[in-house]
């Protein structure tokens, strides 16, 4: 078997030739462990965030335009809040909310009790999207899975697994998808559909993507295109708390200054805590002052 020790995270396009049937393969490990690792989160919501951050960088790859996905877990649970962004060029973020114990052998139920899955389809240009479908089924491939049997009316399957390997997080997914040309036969898709769940974690986990391919679909035609990155991308800065911290009124920032000696702004995405005194809250407010009268 040959594996990489490489770090794996990229998103893998292929397309049966002869089947009009087309295939996602994504493979992920430094960017999972970067989203996890911004707070202490429990093992059971450890995976839950790796299963929607696979699903979401599958589902970009389905976008036909500039935009970004949003897919967001919400229940009466111990975790009511989990979501995944990710855009068209695999930039990725994510969060999640909890409160009390979980279970180590905790289930998507147990997490998030009685809930739903919204997805976020926001092109940059044209009419952003939402859909609401509730937790229908055991997994999340499943309740995605009855989301594209409703909304798209393509047959599609996903294979979503995360687990360590040596000792590190990984994980990986795959997506097939019959063509929208209409030519696609439901029996070649379930054909295939059978070869992939045969896929194993470790080879998931190791294998580069064109010998996880071979191992699945090496009596098909398979055309396989070039990878693309996925990486974390948080978006927060400094420049941006500071736009923030001005929107605020000035005797509630008073207040704050007064209780705590600073004005703290917690980015929940990558953990990094924006501090201003006293004397840098002023000097914003005069920046903006002084911008006021140039107008003027």
């Amino acid at each position: 078997m040959t594996t990489s020790s490489k770090s794996k995270n990229t998103l893998h396009r292929y397309l049966f030739d002869d089947l009009s049937v087309r295939g996602e393969l994504v493979q992920l490990d430094d960017t999972y462990q970067h989203i996890i690792s911004s707070k202490e989160y429990p093992a059971p919501l450890q995976q839950l965030l790796g299963e929607l951050l696979v699903a979401t960088t599958l589902l970009t790859a389905t976008l036909k335009f500039e935009g970004s996905i949003t897919m967001q877990l919400q229940g009466d649970g111990p975790v009511s809040l989990a979501v995944i962004n990710g855009d068209n060029n695999q930039k990725v973020r994510g969060v999640a909310r909890w409160d009390g114990e979980i279970a180590d052998d905790a289930s998507l139920h147990d997490l998030m009790g009685k809930g739903h899955l919204v997805i976020t389809i926001e092109p940059k240009k044209g009419e952003r999207y939402q859909g609401v479908v509730g937790l229908e089924g055991d997994n999340l491939a499943e309740v995605l899975e009855a989301y594209f049997m409703r909304s798209e009316q393509l047959k599609t399957r996903l294979w979503i697994r995360t687990g360590q390997l040596d000792g590190k997080l990984h994980a990986a997914g795959m997506l097939l998808q019959i063509m929208p040309d209409g030519t696609g036969s439901a029996d070649d898709f379930d054909h295939l559909a059978q070869l992939t769940a045969t896929v194993k974690n470790e080879e998931l986990f190791s294998l580069e993507a064109n010998e996880v391919l071979y191992r699945l679909y090496n009596q098909e035609k398979v055309q396989l295109f070039e990878p693309q990155a996925v990486e974390f991308l948080c978006g927060c800065s400094r420049e941006r708390s500071a736009a923030a911290i001005i929107t605020v009124a000035r005797d509630e920032l008073n207040q704050i200054l007064a209780e705590d000696g600073a004005v703290n702004l917690h980015c929940d995405y990558c953990g990094t805590t924006y501090s201003f005194d006293s004397t840098q809250v002023f000097e914003l407010f005069a920046q903006q002052d002084s911008g006021s009268q140039t107008k003027h």
